[in-house]
Order: C-alpha cells, then structure tokens, then sequence
C-alpha cells in the first residue's frame, strides 16, 4: 500500500504524453539519456489533479513552479499562461474530464557532455506532461515508520523545492518498507517530526491540530489549504515543532498531498494511533471536499 495507490484505469495504456508540445503514445515517450533531469536529475516538477474539468488550486501549483526554477535557474521558455495552455492541450487530447492527476516536470534539458555544469545543458529545457485517470484508492489507514533519513537544510536542498532529486526520500520510503510500514515519518534537523516522504503530516491532540513549524517541510499547497480551513472554521491549528512522543500519544494523525488530499495514519512504529476513530480528520476531509467542489464547479 502506498499514498499514491490508485485504482486500476485500463485508459491509461493509451494515454498520449506530451513531450515538448508534441503528443506522443505513452510506450514512445522518451526523452534523451543525456538529459539533465535522466542524468543528475536536475528538474523541477508540479503534482496537479483534476475535478469536474478544472484544475484544482492551479493558480497556485504554476506560481510554485516557476518560483522552483527560478531558484534554480532554470528558464522554462514559456509564460504561465503557456504553461496552463500546454496542460490543457494535453487534457483535451487525452479526452479527460475528472479524476485526473497531471505530473508537469521541467528538466534543464540536453546535455552536449555527461557532466554536471549547467552550461552543458545546451537544448532545453525540456518539458514533459503526464496524465493519468487516477482515483485515490481508499485505505483503512496508512502505517508510518521513523527513519534515520532527514528533510535537508535550505542550504544542501531545500525540502521546498519539488526537484527531480528526490533520492533522500526514496531511500526513507526503502527504510520504512523494510520495517514492515507503508511511507516513512522523517524528522527535521533538529528531531522533530516533520513529513512523510511523500507528504504533509499532522496531527490531532485535544481537539488541536498540529504541524511542523513549516521551516523543513515540503511547501504543500494541500498543507496550507488545511491550514487556512481550519482556521475559516474555528478549528485550533497550529504550526509548531513537536516530537515523537507527543505524535505517539496523538489522538489521530493525518497525511496530505495533491493526490489522496487527507489520508488517515493508522500507527506509527507500530503504536496504534488514538482509538481507531477520526472524528476531526473526517472534518477536515469534508471541509476539503466541499472546497474542491466550491472551485472546481
């Protein structure tokens, strides 16, 4: 089981990816070897889904983008209305509607040699699309594991940066597999709990919702969103740093990302989180729900 665990679309053997503009059939889209996010991954990338025919937060998810490569120093080539329209081209090739998730990744591009210095990326960048039908498969909650893998300093890799190099958390997912969980909980520099490897997380004590402090942890447009519901509808949110112990002793825990929006954490190194029972995490979700159909109507 995984965060990202969709239900099976046979829709999508004949999807049509884009590739610089261009619409390819998914078993040929390729890119070079020598390209720089296939090489050193060095690229950037945006999470986006679709509901009722309209991109959830989109707004939001291309500001992110183009903010990631300017930090990077990546020149995308095109504006963000191109960009939306480049989405959009795609969706409607693919004749898409609803329950879509849309991976945008830009990479610096080709390479003249396999080494890392940018200005040997001298074709590019490079853009590709990825769409998907894709319906969150519904879990009966996901198991975490505490692993030795940190989200890194601003000043190696910044975790709010959707970048192509990923390995960090690849490498927690693979220690928390082989401790018998479903997603890793990584710590923030300091030992306090901060993210899955894959998502937001948070937690729910006394009737108060907690977060990270937000200095470590992926800048998630789902996170804020849950942060902003909250505090719309009284809920106490707050955005702190707390440990092991206080997650342990959680009354619920609950992950978020683009993809499963709200999914419940069943236990964490093997504690059973609070009773079984989410009361808090399930108005979170129908808040969530009924925002995404205020926006996407």
């Amino acid at each position: 089981m995984t965060t990202h665990q969709a239900e099976e679309d046979k829709r999508n053997a004949s999807v049509l990816i884009s590739v610089n503009g261009e619409m390819v059939a998914r078993d040929q889209a390729v890119v070079s070897v020598f390209d720089s996010g296939f090489m050193l991954g060095d690229g950037i990338w945006e999470g986006l889904r679709l509901y009722n025919g309209k991109w959830s937060f989109l707004e939001e998810h291309i500001d992110r983008l183009f903010e990631g490569a300017l930090a990077v120093d990546i020149n995308i080539g095109l504006t963000k209305t191109e960009v939306i329209q480049a989405l959009e081209n795609t969706r409607i090739a693919n004749d898409m509607h609803t329950d879509v998730h849309a991976r945008l990744m830009v990479t610096r591009g080709v390479k003249v040699k396999p080494f890392q210095h940018p200005s040997l990326s001298q074709s590019g960048p490079t853009i590709v699309i990825i769409m998907e039908h894709s319906k969150p498969m519904l879990h009966h909650g996901i198991r975490l594991a505490t692993v030795p893998h940190m989200r890194g300093l601003p000043m190696t890799q910044d975790p709010k940066l959707n970048s192509h190099s990923k390995l960090n958390c690849i490498l927690a997912c693979i220690a928390a597999k082989k401790a018998g969980a479903d997603e890793a909980l990584m710590l923030d520099v300091n030992g306090f709990v901060n993210t899955t490897n894959a998502c937001n997380f948070f937690i729910v004590r006394k009737g108060e919702i907690w977060t990270s402090s937000g200095d470590y942890c992926m800048n998630g447009i789902t996170r804020q969103k849950v942060i902003d519901l909250c505090r719309a509808n009284e809920i106490p949110v707050f955005e702190r740093n707390f440990s092991l112990v206080d997650t342990y002793g959680a009354d619920e825990a609950f992950l978020t990302g683009t993809f499963g929006a709200q999914e419940s954490a069943l236990s964490i190194d093997g504690r059973k989180i609070g009773d079984g029972t989410t009361p808090i995490t399930e108005r979170i979700q129908k808040l969530y729900k009924k925002l995404i159909d205020e926006t996407c109507s």
